[in-house]
């Protein structure tokens, strides 16, 4: 009878295991609609051939370093062939720059990568190519060539009143649309540089051309989706309805390729202008989480993010409630976020704790769990990953002398990985934290309605049955807080948060997670 007893309660528990899914404190993967990206610059991460160029090799080689990190995805910026450094002005959609590798070494990466359940995206750069690009070069060489409806050119004396005029825009700061090929009378346009000429997606065959790109790297080579750069210029700004009309139809045909595809979009405008473009792009790029961030900081305003990230959440949710939220607090655009905190350790440990703590898909930039700097020019927001210190890092990329990044500024990984309160161990500890937490994952976001001193930050997480109090001090002052009395599990803390009965005592740039 005891023997029947005790198989019958191995039954029942068998069963609650297999009912409840993972179990608690196991890691979870949310990606994409939670998880977290990690943007890696090939050229500065990795040398495996020591050339002074970092490469798909080195990649493989590190990713364990994704893994250890937490992240379950990486975004690779361009890994085309391009005159550039930066590589955003492609020569060949159907290949690798040849500094990085080949295509093989990057099939190679892709089944290392999945085979540590690592999805891999790749920057797709489509509103234009380089003007070295075949398709450009047979395009200049007469009116009537097949290639010259694949561009946007136009007589000079139709556009005179157009080629000096000046627009400045969110992200681009260039001068000058339409350009001179130094012959004839016909300029073409190129909204960020001459060296960048706009494709014309009014023609279908560039169209098709496009889709087929799409489906050699997904179906081919293997990635699970795109970041599509400058998805907001397609067509020119006074044509909205075009862009949006364009990014559904990628969307369809690259979803009759790979059903799961992932598409995340860089479209730099305020929500109202960014949300017609969800139904095309599910991912869009929060840029408004990363300069709310900085400036929450400067204002010591801690409330300033969390309304303006209830107000975006919100305003998406009236529209539709698939779009993914890709916030970031820096990437390879922005100066290094220690830079942009006055290299402030403390504010930057804790920005990463905000970045873990909101509702969205978060991305990573390489270097920042190190504590990277950098300023502009964008090179220098480029520079190369320090593994080990200089004498021992065989790994190490040059092909750039580094102004703010080194062994005298940056504490290379190596180091840190042994000092308990380094930057990367604070990095794995949040990011563990988030991958073990389904409230901080998916939670929905909702504000701190009490009495608030105006440097902190307090928001609710709530998912299913569990809730979750977050607060964060954003100013350098001790702060005091009475907190609800069905708060007090903490799950985590930060800065040396003390919680007396339901006296909250946050010092400077300090973080506590209480769970209901």
């Amino acid at each position: 009878m005891r023997k029947n007893i005790y198989l019958f309660i191995y039954l029942i528990l068998l069963i609650s295991v297999a009912c409840s899914g993972t179990k608690e404190g196991e890691l979870e993967n949310y990606w994409p609609n939670a998880g977290i990206t990690y943007e890696i610059f090939i050229q500065s991460f990795y040398d495996s051939n020591g050339d002074g160029i970092g490469d798909i090799k080195g990649v493989t080689k590190k990713l364990e370093h994704v893994k250890e990190l937490g992240a379950n995805a990486i975004w690779f910026m361009p890994v085309m062939p391009s005159p550039s450094y930066h590589k955003y002005d492609v020569t060949d959609y159907l290949d690798i720059h040849p500094d990085y590798g080949t295509l093989e070494d990057f099939k190679e990466m892709i089944q290392a990568a999945h085979d540590k359940d690592i999805k891999i995206v790749i920057d797709m750069i489509i509103n234009h190519t380089s003007n070295e690009h075949p398709w450009f070069l047979e395009s200049q060489k007469s009116r009537d060539n097949p290639y010259r409806d694949y561009y946007v050119w136009a007589q000079k004396d139709t556009i005179a009143d157009y080629i000096n005029k000046k627009t400045i825009t969110l992200d681009s700061d260039n001068i000058q649309q339409w350009h001179d090929p130094g012959f004839g009378e016909d300029y073409y346009y190129g909204f960020f540089y001459g060296g960048m000429p706009d494709l014309n997606f009014d023609n279908p065959k560039v169209r098709e051309e496009i889709y087929e790109i799409g489906r050699f790297w997904l179906e081919e080579v293997g990635v699970d989706g795109f970041r599509l750069d400058a998805a907001k210029h397609i067509f020119p700004d006074d044509r909205p309805e075009d862009n949006h009309a364009f990014w559904k139809e990628f969307r369809e045909k690259m979803e009759e390729i790979k059903p799961d595809v992932y598409l995340v979009g860089e479209v730099y405008d305020m929500k109202e202008i960014v949300a017609p473009y969800l139904p095309g792009l599910p991912a869009l790029f929060n840029f408004d989480f990363h300069y709310t961030l900085l400036e929450s900081y400067e204002k010591e305003d801690g409330m300033l993010l969390a309304k303006k990230q209830k107000e975006i959440l919100d305003f998406y949710d009236e529209i539709t409630d698939e779009f993914i939220d890709a916030t970031f607090s820096s990437n390879h655009d922005q100066p290094r976020l220690l830079n942009s905190l006055n290299e402030n350790p403390k504010k930057y440990k804790q920005a990463i704790n905000i970045l873990m703590s909101m509702p969205g898909a978060p991305y990573l930039y390489y270097g920042e769990e190190i504590g990277m700097l950098g300023k502009k020019p964008d090179e220098h927001i480029r520079e190369p990953f320090l593994w080990d210190i200089q004498a021992n890092d065989k790994g190490r990329a040059t092909w750039i002398e580094p102004e703010y990044s080194i062994d005298e500024t940056v504490t290379p990984l190596a180091i840190q990985k042994s000092m308990s309160t380094s930057f990367f161990n604070h990095y794995k500890e949040i990011i563990k934290l988030r991958n073990t937490n389904r409230g901080l994952a998916l939670g929905k976001l909702e504000l701190f309605e009490g009495d608030l001193p105006t440097p902190l930050m307090a928001f609710y997480r709530k998912h299913k049955n569990q809730d979750l109090l977050v607060i964060h001090n954003l100013s350098d002052v001790h702060q005091k807080l009475v907190i609800p009395d069905d708060y007090q599990d903490v799950i985590y803390t930060f800065g040396g948060t003390t919680v007396d009965n339901n006296e909250l005592d946050l010092p400077a740039y300090s973080s506590i997670i209480f769970e209901k």
